[in-house]
């Protein structure tokens, strides 16, 4: 087929994790964010040292550039100070001896089985083993207490050696040493295997810097701890996309303008730290945008920012129930509001929605052939514009696990054949905004939303989610008194602050609801009041006692264990 015209595409992988550590003990608490950096972050980045010629847009959220950071430093003071790790399983992987007490030992089993079943675990024979003894001997506490340290050390090894990127796996010669070994693994085995450990996250951030500073890709970033930014500027943005809504007892977020403007301000602070440059774009937490939100980024200097397509169509119905619209407009095309500078781009959620669900269960030539057929549907339609952009967004982490072994094939491919494509270009959004003549469409009216469904439901407007933004409120109006009456030491207020800003953070709310596993609810909402009993600590203030009891409770089963969603 031929087009006049290249495609242009901007694949766009959104790299975060929420922040899992106490803020009293600076404990991690769940061990995602590590694993994530050894099994995926690392593998697109040498996926993309491997396919010079693809382009593509890496988002980095900064509260989680700050926790590959920490790991790495305590990582590396382990292995020079025996500095003690302050994550449960690292540290049991590392440590000479297994001192844990049974409660210990059962979490750390029920821990190293948390991995997607067809893809990890029934892939390594011996690995499998281990999980399947593990089932077995879990609900007899006499076996617990009698099970000798080398099955814990050996299935802690296996967790680790399962949850490496595949490219590792395949090119680290100490790493095939300990597959090839199996079982018996030794304190030496398993510092080495920490040690690479250490190595993968201390190479993420320089990886990426230097992928950005050759140009082939562009680094953005999010406002600090992932708030919804739209519900913290106006709690009630959320009725524009859902009128008859409910709503929590507060009517608004205490001082929510400024809590944005800290967020973003954080943000841009510590991605200068860690790339050396300000960053041009903003992809807001879940792609939540609203007309306040955009003119807020705007003023912060960023170029452009993105959404889900389904904002862009309630926005276009509402023009046109308006009347203000004649033209059909396309979500394909840069957009930008009137008054405003700023340009917003729009997710194509169909095709990231196929790789985000469908293209795990297909061969990765087909898979990639039918991507390829797709946007070449989309060229036929938008032929006669030059400025037309198909933006693929969905996030770094959460689907390769789905694919078999870790999206390695399907990834190869993809860049291999994008790349190389006679009538696709692959490019980053600042990229084609610098290097066309670019007239974006004016949106008269801008729907506030999310990726997800266009709206905002996945974060307020049910019981238990309302619930939440009422102890959220509460908490920071405890905040603003304390921090009114200048009680608090320059550390305590530090402390207090950023506190605050992990409360704020979207990942406890989009869990709340029975639609999603009661083990991720009890999970994550466990944490929230957990952040949220902190802050009051730290405001040396008492803790209200409704938040040692559990308030949202799970009983679904969600596509993908409900980290991904679909977003229709």
């Amino acid at each position: 087929m031929h087009v006049s015209r290249k495609l242009k595409v901007a694949l766009m992988w959104h790299m975060h994790q929420p922040d899992y550590r106490d803020a009293t003990s600076g404990k991690y608490q769940q061990p995602w964010t590590y694993l994530h950096s050894i099994k995926d972050y690392v593998d697109m980045a040498m996926h993309l040292e491997a396919h010079t010629n693809a382009r593509v847009v890496v988002n980095f959220t900064p509260i989680l550039i700050e926790q590959i950071d920490d790991y790495s430093q305590q990582i590396a003071n382990y292995i020079n100070k025996q500095v003690p790790i302050k994550d449960p399983l690292l540290s049991a992987l590392a440590s000479p001896s297994l001192d844990v007490d049974l409660s210990q030992r059962k979490e750390i089993i029920n821990s190293c089985s948390r991995a997607n079943e067809t893809h990890i675990i029934k892939r390594f024979p011996a690995y499998k083993r281990l999980i399947k003894f593990s089932q077995k001997i879990l609900h007899s506490p006499v076996t617990l207490k009698y099970l000798n340290d080398q099955y814990i050390h050996d299935l802690l090894v296996w967790y680790h050696l399962a949850w490496l990127a595949e490219n590792v796996r395949r090119s680290d010669i100490r790493i095939k040493r300990l597959l090839k070994k199996e079982h018996d693994y030794n304190l030496h085995d398993r510092q080495e295997l920490v040690a690479v450990v250490g190595e993968l996250i201390s190479s993420i951030i320089p990886r990426y810097r230097a992928l950005a500073e050759m140009k082939q890709i562009e680094l953005s970033t999010t406002p600090y701890a992932h708030p919804i930014v739209p519900l913290l500027l106006n709690l009630n943005s959320a009725k524009e996309a859902m009128p008859g809504v409910p709503m929590p007892r507060n009517t608004e977020y205490p001082g929510g303008l400024n809590r944005a403007q800290w967020h973003i301000e954080k943000s841009i602070e510590i991605f200068k730290q860690h790339f050396g440059f300000t960053p041009s774009g903003c992809w807001p937490s879940e792609g939540a945008i609203s007309v306040e939100t955009c003119e807020l980024l705007q003023k912060y200097g960023f170029k452009w920012t993105a959404s889900g397509a389904a904002v862009f169509w309630n926005s276009i119905r509402s023009i046109k129930a308006a009347k203000q619209l004649n033209l059909e407009l396309s979500e394909h095309a840069p957009n930008r509001l009137e008054n405003q500078e700023i340009v917003t781009f729009f997710r194509d959620d169909r095709i990231s929605d196929l790789i985000g669900f469908e293209y795990s269960s297909w061969h990765a030539d087909h898979a990639v052939e039918n991507l390829i057929h797709n946007l070449k549907e989309i060229s036929l339609i938008e032929s006669e514009h030059p400025d037309r952009l198909v933006s693929i967004i969905l996030d770094g982490e959460n689907a390769w696990e789905h694919f078999p072994k870790n999206g390695y094939y399907f990834l190869n491919t993809l860049y291999e054949q994008l790349a190389n494509h006679p009538d696709i270009e692959l490019t980053t959004y600042s990229a084609f905004l610098e290097g066309n003549d670019i007239q974006p469409q004016i949106l008269t009216k801008l729907i506030a939303g999310s990726w997800v469904h266009g709206t905002l439901s996945t974060w307020i407007g049910d019981k238990d989610k309302n619930r939440g933004w009422e102890m959220l409120c509460d908490a920071k109006q405890c905040f603003d008194e304390v921090i009114s009456n200048n009680t608090l030491s320059a550390e305590q207020r530090n402390l207090a602050v950023r506190q605050l800003a992990i409360c704020e953070g979207s990942d406890w709310f989009w869990w709340f609801g029975d639609y999603n596993s009661a083990d991720s609810v009890s999970e994550f909402e466990k944490l929230f009041r957990n952040n949220l009993a902190n802050l009051y600590k730290l405001l040396n203030q008492p803790v209200p006692e409704y938040l040692a009891t559990s308030f949202t409770f799970g009983q679904g089963s969600p596509e993908g264990g409900g980290s991904m969603r679909r977003s229709g």
